[in-house]
């Protein structure tokens, strides 16, 4: 399903820990609730990815989506993360220059809920950006350096 011109459902549901720990974590149109994370999921690339995607003038790619609940305890995400809702992706990015011009661009030309500068772990050399977007309540939220502890 193509949620806007670059990005499709697929990419927001594609986990490689869902399929090894054989977790759904699909979202059906036909399901209300599901409907309703698919609207915020088109919602954030339409307001937030199509426009970065846009600059970049490459492909956006998305490390993390949607997660079923199952799927958001199981990589060890907030209780309340909005990942859960379609609200929020984190972004792959080619380095981390690259990502720090990227992580820029968002902060001064897009409204966002939260725009976070992830690291897998204090040692890690591993980056990536966490957007989120709310339709309407955007707290334009900003965390510089994040660091995570990530499940295996």
């Amino acid at each position: 399903m193509t949620l806007t011109e670059h990005f499709t459902l697929e990419e927001f549901t594609t986990s490689a820990t869902a399929r090894s720990r054989r977790i759904d974590n699909t979202l059906l149109c036909s399901n209300p609730q599901h409907a309703r994370i698919i609207d915020n999921l088109k919602n954030l690339c339409t307001d937030v990815l199509e426009p970065l995607r846009e600059h970049v003038r490459q492909p956006v790619l998305i490390s993390s989506g949607y997660r079923s609940p199952e799927l958001n305890k199981a990589v060890g995400g907030a209780r309340n993360s909005q990942h859960m809702l379609g609200e929020a992706a984190d972004i792959h990015i080619p380095d981390e220059e690259t990502g720090r011009e990227w992580f820029r661009w968002i902060m001064d030309n897009v409204r966002f809920d939260q725009l976070i500068w992830e690291k897998a772990s204090a040692k890690s050399s591993r980056h990536w950006i966490h957007v989120s977007y709310r339709k309407g309540r955007c707290r334009q939220t900003v965390v510089r350096n994040m660091v995570k502890t990530l499940t295996p």
